[in-house]
């Protein structure tokens, strides 16, 4: 227990909501009913709490435009949502897969992977629903994306307050966890740069040379083109925002070209 002068310290220093506020401030001035469709349509049920869903649907960038109008974006439903996110997909690989830690860490991370949600919140067909800036609406599609797989992790926090854990794992289950069979199958759980090098290392006995190829865009939206080069040869090419992610993505397509020579190999051996 915090003594009283522990408690004047903390409450000093930061912030606390009053008793029995709500999760997020009452939304004003917006029309639910098509956040209402949407969710019965796409989710099965309504929200008590609209609120909510709007919030969760709200860039930080919308705040800053409607100052005035806007209270809560979703960042702070983004937080519970991750925790609830990872929680399920624990709790789902411990119950159904007797594998060590290490291995059941590696699945967890491939099937939360950022591709993942961005995807299935893509799938659900909720941007339009998503209120940000003028700016960010104006902006690349990669960005948008980005938003939408943020917003996909807050709408996780907004199901879970309005409906309870066991109605938010349904969710993930059904967007997220849905995959794990083609994760085990394409073996994407694996991290591909690391796979690359024991694929490169046993074949070839070469480690990968990543290069970069080109860059494109402006310094803060530039986007890299990586080679991956064994023994001086190209065996795969990958684009990103980043390098660390186009290097991922050239090692991706590198494991297929090798995929690809192995099975060519086995072929002509069965023709002689």
């Amino acid at each position: 227990m915090k003594n009283p002068r522990q408690k004047r310290a903390i409450n000093s220093t930061f912030d606390h909501r009053p008793e029995n506020s709500p999760d997020v401030p009452d939304v004003e001035g917006v029309d639910f009913a098509p956040y209402q469709s949407w969710a019965e349509e796409n989710l099965g049920f309504k929200f008590n709490n609209p609120s909510l869903l709007v919030t969760a649907f709200t860039h930080r960038s919308y705040v800053n435009e409607h100052k005035k109008s806007a209270k809560a974006h979703n960042e702070r439903l983004e937080f519970l949502g991750d925790a609830v996110l990872e929680l399920a997909t624990t709790e789902f690989l411990f119950k159904n897969f007797d594998q060590p830690e290490g291995i059941l860490t590696s699945w967890r991370a491939a099937l939360v992977r950022t591709e993942s949600i961005r995807d299935a919140g893509d799938n659900l067909g909720y941007a339009s629903l998503i209120r940000m800036s003028r700016g960010e609406r104006q902006g690349s599609e990669a960005a948008k994306l980005h938003i939408v797989a943020n917003a996909f992790e807050a709408l996780i926090g907004a199901i879970y307050l309005d409906k309870g854990f066991e109605i938010a794992s349904e969710f993930i289950a059904k967007h997220i966890l849905n995959q794990i069979d083609d994760i085990l199958e394409s073996g994407t759980w694996r991290d591909p740069k690391s796979h690359l090098q024991e694929v490169s290392q046993r074949e070839d006995n070469e480690t990968p040379d990543y290069r970069v190829l080109e860059e494109i865009g402006p310094d803060h939206e530039k986007t890299f083109t990586v080679g991956a080069f064994v023994k001086g040869v190209e065996m795969g090419r990958g684009k990103g925002t980043s390098k660390q992610i186009a290097q991922q993505n050239a090692a991706k397509e590198a494991l297929q070209n090798y995929k690809k020579r192995y099975w060519a190999a086995q072929k002509a051996k069965k023709a002689v």
